[in-house]
């Protein structure tokens, strides 16, 4: 009975506490008046960029969002290529077919390189480019189309003795057998065609020593030239004599 009546005690005496609270927190609330109000008066000082302020802000540092290059052609041909490899050796992810591209490439590339030395170097060798470094370094290269389209103009005894210097052997039963044509064509014997044939130019021919004698040295010329053999000096003087001699019987 006692803790009852002490229960109802604390409750009554809270509930009039609160009341008091409430009357007190009315009659203490502040109502501020326009007059309260500061107004700020401090000066202000208007400030501006200078001129092309942005020039000092180009460097990669201030950049702060990186946009993707644009692929090319080649960029987008490396990555196909790339994607191939990728499926045919199962390669780990893009960027290793990627490298691997590019090593590729750079092999190809110094292959290349490799090829045309080797080109040159065979040209050099073969005495077809020895008027780059040579003496005689500013005059006309030979054409041997041009000469064939113009072998009534040509000197052969002089490219002769020039191919004999040099020791080109090939050449100068080249130029035998064009200066045979010349001398044949000059006395009517054969009628001169850069389209003809050793077969048509021996069909041409009357004379049936001629024609043997054409049919022979039509031999040596194809199996010289176009065989692109290597003559010992024998071989080449029996050829050599050949062809002056069938040339100095035409008169």
């Amino acid at each position: 009975m006692n803790k009852f009546i002490l229960i109802f005690l604390f409750i009554t005496f809270a509930s009039f506490g609160a009341t008091n609270s409430l009357a007190v927190s009315k009659k203490e609330k502040i109502f501020f008046t326009e007059e309260d109000i500061q107004i700020d008066t401090t000066s202000i000082e208007l400030r501006t960029f200078e001129k092309n302020f942005k020039s000092k802000y180009t460097d990669d540092k201030f950049i702060y969002e990186f946009k993707s290059k644009e692929k090319n052609a080649w960029d987008r041909f490396k990555e196909w290529l790339a994607g191939i490899f990728r499926n045919i050796f199962s390669l780990s992810n893009k960027e290793t077919s990627m490298n691997f591209v590019e090593v590729l490439m750079k092999i190809l590339a110094i292959l290349v390189v490799i090829f045309v030395i080797y080109l040159i170097v065979k040209s050099i060798m073969n005495k077809e480019g020895q008027w780059i470094f040579g003496k005689n370094s500013d005059k006309k290269i030979i054409d041997y189309t041009e000469i064939e389209k113009n072998i009534h103009a040509v000197d052969f005894e002089k490219l002769i003795k020039n191919t004999l210097k040099s020791g080109e052997k090939r050449l100068s039963i080249r130029y035998y057998y064009l200066w045979l044509l010349k001398k044949m064509s000059a006395k009517e014997i054969i009628i001169w065609d850069i389209e003809k044939t050793n077969s048509d130019y021996l069909y041409e021919i009357k004379n049936q020593t001629q024609k043997d004698e054409f049919a022979y040295l039509s031999y040596l010329y194809n199996y010289i030239w176009y065989g692109e053999f290597d003559m010992d000096d024998a071989t080449f003087t029996k050829a050599k004599n050949s062809f002056e001699k069938a040339i100095q019987a035409i008169k």
